[in-house]
This record gives C-alpha cells, sequence and structure tokens, in this order.
C-alpha cells in the first residue's frame, strides 16, 4: 500500500510539473508575442511619426497634351485671304510682238504695264484693254496722256476742275436744280461743260480705281446704283455713255427711271446714300442753297452734324475727303462750307459767287 501511494503521489508531482512547464511555455510565447507586437507598433508609429514630419519627395508628372481646335474658316477670313493673294505681284508683260513673215507694217511693242497696283482682274479683260488702246489712232499718248492728267500719273488720286485728292475710290456728286443750272451759266460756262470735265475724268482713272456719280436736287439718281465701279476701259466706256444719254439740266423727278426717293429727300439723303457707295473722295458741286421735299431749307449745321456722325462709319482711312465745287454761292454759304470741307479733309473752291 505505502508502494502505491508513493508511486502515486510521484505520478501526481511529475503532472504538476509537466503542466508548469506548459504554461512556463505558455507564457514565454505569450510574452514574446507582446513583446513583438510592442516593438512593431513601436517601429509603425515611428515610421508614421518621421513621415508626417518630412517634406514630401518631388513629383513629376507629365502634362497632357492640349488639344488646339481651330474654328471653322468665317467669310471675313476668306476675304482676308482673297486680299492676300491679290496683293501678291503679278507678272508684267515684257514680251514683244513678232511676225514669223515679212509684214508691210511694224507692229508696236506691248505696253509695260504694271500689275502691282491692279485690283484682281479679268486678265483677258485686261489685254483686251490694252490692245483696243493700241489699235486707236492716238495709241499709248493717249491712253498714258490722260492718266497723267487725272491722277498725277500711275498712283490713285484725281484731279476735278483744279480740286486735287487722293484716293482710290471717288464718288462725284451733281446739284442740278433750277438755281444750279442759272447760276454755272450766269457764270459764262455751258453747263454742259461740266459733263465734259467729268468725262476726262472718268477717263484719267486707273484700273485700280472705282467710281460712281449721282445727280440730284430734291429726289437723286445714282450711277451704277449703291456700289462704286471698277474703273476698267470697258466699265468706263459704259459710264461715259449713260452720261452722253443720261446728262439733266433740270431737277430729278421721283418717277424717272434708276431715281430714288427717300424720306423728305435733300442733300441729307443724298449723303446719307453716299457713304454707303463708300468712296474715299467726293466731290460735290452746288450753290450750296439747299431744299427739301417739305420746301424746307437744310441748315448747313445739319450737314455739319451728319458727317461727325457718319465719318466713324467711313472705312477709308481717316474719314471720306469732301471736297466742294460752288456756282452762285453766297459768302456765309460759303463761310460755312469751307469749315465743313476743312473738317472733312477736303476743300471749297469757288467758282462764282452770288452777288
Amino acid at each position: 500500500m505505502r508502494i502505491q501511494a508513493q508511486s502515486h503521489k510521484k505520478n501526481r508531482r511529475q503532472e504538476a510539473q509537466e503542466r508548469n512547464k506548459r504554461l512556463s511555455m505558455i507564457l514565454a510565447v505569450f510574452g514574446i508575442a507582446m513583446v513583438v507586437v510592442l516593438v512593431g507598433g513601436a517601429a509603425l508609429g515611428l515610421v508614421t511619426l518621421v513621415k508626417y514630419f518630412k517634406e514630401p519627395e518631388a513629383v513629376f508628372e507629365a502634362v497632357p497634351k492640349k488639344q488646339i481646335k481651330i474654328p471653322p474658316k468665317t467669310p471675313q477670313h476668306k476675304m482676308n485671304v482673297a486680299k492676300h493673294e491679290a496683293s501678291r505681284p503679278k507678272p508684267t508683260f515684257t514680251q514683244k510682238l513678232m511676225s514669223t513673215k515679212p509684214t508691210d507694217f511694224a507692229l508696236p511693242d506691248l505696253p509695260q504695264v504694271d500689275l502691282d497696283q491692279m485690283l484682281p482682274l479679268d486678265p483677258s479683260e485686261l489685254v483686251t484693254d490694252q490692245v483696243a488702246s493700241l489699235m486707236g489712232t492716238s495709241g499709248i499718248g493717249n491712253g498714258l496722256g490722260n492718266g497723267m492728267t487725272g491722277g498725277g500719273g500711275s498712283g490713285s488720286g484725281t484731279n476735278f476742275m483744279g480740286l486735287q485728292a487722293q484716293g482710290s475710290k471717288v464718288l462725284l456728286i451733281f446739284d442740278i436744280s433750277t438755281s444750279v443750272v442759272n447760276a454755272v451759266e450766269a457764270s459764262g460756262t455751258p453747263f454742259d461743260s461740266l459733263k465734259d470735265e467729268t468725262i476726262q475724268v472718268i477717263e484719267s482713272l486707273n484700273p485700280n480705281m472705282r467710281f460712281g456719280m449721282i445727280q440730284f436736287s430734291r429726289a437723286f439718281r445714282p450711277y451704277p446704283g449703291k456700289e462704286l465701279m471698277v474703273a476698267t476701259k470697258g466699265k468706263k466706256d459704259e459710264a461715259i455713255q449713260w452720261l452722253e444719254d443720261n446728262w439733266l439740266r433740270n431737277s430729278v423727278s421721283r418717277s424717272l427711271s434708276g431715281s430714288v426717293t427717300r424720306g423728305d429727300d435733300g442733300v441729307i439723303e443724298v449723303l446719307k446714300y453716299a457713304f454707303e457707295m463708300d468712296p474715299e473722295i467726293i466731290y460735290m458741286i452746288s450753290d450750296a442753297s439747299f431744299q427739301d421735299n417739305t420746301n424746307r431749307t437744310v441748315p448747313h449745321d445739319e450737314i455739319a452734324d451728319l458727317f461727325r456722325e457718319l465719318q466713324p462709319t467711313a472705312t477709308a482711312r481717316g474719314g471720306i475727303k469732301f471736297n466742294f465745287l460752288g456756282f452762285g454761292i453766297r459768302s456765309d454759304n460759303a463761310a460755312t462750307m469751307k469749315k465743313i470741307t476743312r473738317r472733312n479733309g477736303g476743300e471749297l473752291k469757288i467758282l462764282s459767287e452770288k452777288k
């Protein structure tokens, strides 16, 4: 019995030792795990703290490529392109006409035509004009001589009854009311001589110029219309023929073919229409005494105010040059008209005064 008790006691002591060893091992493993967790947490916290206080590193990123969208071409862009194309130097005619067989006459040289100053015209029309001038009896002398008298050579200028102005777009305005016709005749100048002067001006225009005319009393009649015409030989011939057939010596009737009526008519409506034709130079012949369809005398102050209103809308550099030629003009009207012409870059020329 004693031996069994001792053996049983020994077994229990061994079991207790085994349990203590397992418990010690578990506690050791748990302690190590706790140490690892604490060390890891401290390290993570330290790394986080360092990252918080550390300056961020530079980051280089590629910027996305910009996409440039070109807007569709507008009509104005097309007009600018056409203008640029027209400004390029054009070839000049330097060749001579030659014959492969003997002839009884000698062909003249082709004239030197500087196309740099010309509008983009149809070359066939240009050649036709030059050949036609050679076929005439006066030849080159007639073609270039008239050009020298009007614009001062190959430049863009006009000389109308002694008043010279520079510009490539010319508008001639004639007051054909009875008082003006009588004043012209009273000055010793036949009224039809104004038509002859106008024809000379038209013939002197260079092909790079544009021109137009307006006849008015109270109603008015423009030629060729609201747009000035290019001064090619063909167009100048048409204008001269129109002038020969339609030169008026009395007032413009509202029922007349081609006449224009606006509001109360008179000089104010004529000048408004003139600005719409977009000239650079205006020559007006009148006695400076204007009435509208209500028989109201138009004050010169209204004319001056109209120019101040319309000049900013003009496309001509510096505005439209306004020149005035006075027949039978009173001294007071001459004084105010002189101020108006000077303010608008032009001149007043008194051809006869009213006594």
